[in-house]
């Protein structure tokens, strides 16, 4: 199955028997068949036909509108798509169980962002490096102890400032600048394109969570609302540094992304403009549709280690004494 992802501005999406078709004035930018349709991306702004619409709830296809950087205003499902079979295994999950999973969900995050930036050693020798991956180490030490969320919490945002004080150690082209994360606004091109590549993986992740009939909004980690799909940002976190922020430095060391041409500044920040998310997205589609080893020796997509960690997750609700084991770098 795959994703419609429509990011070039003023399109418009028709529906021509089982065929999607999207065009931009009289050009046509892409079709694709329903049957093979998982769900749409639109960022911007882009119109769908009532029809295209009606097709897509009939098969349960997701509509997901966003910003042209990624933010989310909102989805259109069909009624009968919902999170209410688990909802109640959800809310019973103990303190403790969900304490447990929190605590295994950050680990992982901090475990995963050592090993990429252990790799990163590998080519150049760095002392600052050297201490961030002896911090991390003790981090995921203090977070396996951790008795409530707040510490849980601070032991990840500690991990999180580490690692991205030396992210920008791992940039080889010189165009690009990192001296830290920043979110809101992004204020500089790597920040752009780390804001957008994590709100389409939130995304993906988000539509597969409510295909299992998970609620995406009661976790583990992240505290819930009514805007906010919080179990959507506890599953990604495994998922950062090995398909995001990897491809980001591969983009950037490539020289793939340009950072005179590819980003817009507007209302204080920095974006990827239309040209900078075609090739964003382009590169994603590439990375997770190459085959990985997973545990069985079989290979697959990495499409399927998104959707092995969901139901995962799920066999973790029916049965909380299966305790939930994040994704780790192998």
């Amino acid at each position: 199955m795959r994703t419609l992802y429509v990011s070039q501005q003023n399109c418009y999406v028709s529906l021509q028997k089982e065929t999607l078709i999207v065009k931009q004035g009289e050009i046509v930018q892409g079709q694709v068949q329903l049957p093979l349709l998982e769900q749409i991306l639109i960022f911007g702004k882009s119109q769908v036909s009532t029809q295209a619409i009606r097709a897509c709830l009939w098969r349960e296809i997701h509509i997901v509108y966003l910003s042209r950087m990624g933010y989310c205003y909102g989805r259109i499902l069909p009624i009968g798509r919902g999170y209410r079979q688990l909802c109640r295994y959800q809310q019973q999950l103990t303190q403790v169980e969900r304490l447990i999973t929190a605590r295994a969900i950050v680990q992982a995050k901090l475990k995963n962002s050592r090993v990429l930036l252990r790799r990163q050693r590998r080519r150049q020798e760095s002392e600052l490096l050297s201490k961030v991956l002896q911090n991390l180490d003790h981090l995921v030490s203090q977070a396996a102890t951790a008795d409530n969320w707040e510490r849980l919490m601070g032991f990840e945002g500690a991990g999180a400032a580490q690692y991205f004080s030396v992210f920008g150690e791992c940039l080889t082209n010189p165009e690009f600048v990192f001296v830290g994360r920043s979110r809101r606004p992004p204020g500089n091109p790597v920040n752009a394109i780390l804001s957008f590549g994590y709100q389409v993986l939130w995304n993906h992740l988000l539509a597969l969570i409510e295909l299992q009939g998970l609620d995406p909004y009661y976790a583990c980690l992240h505290e819930g609302s009514e805007r906010h799909a919080a179990l959507a940002s506890d599953l990604i976190e495994e998922f950062r540094a090995p398909i995001v922020d990897s491809l980001v430095l591969w983009l950037v060391n490539k020289n793939v992304m340009d950072a005179q041409n590819d980003f817009e500044y507007r209302d204080g920040g920095c974006y990827l403009n239309d040209l900078g998310r075609k090739k964003y997205l382009k590169a994603f589609l590439q990375r997770m549709e190459e085959e990985v080893q997973i545990d069985g020796g079989d290979k697959q997509p990495r499409w399927h280690l998104l959707t092995t960690q969901v139901k995962a997750y799920k066999q973790f609700v029916y049965n909380p004494a299966q305790v939930y084991q994040p994704y780790l770098i192998r």
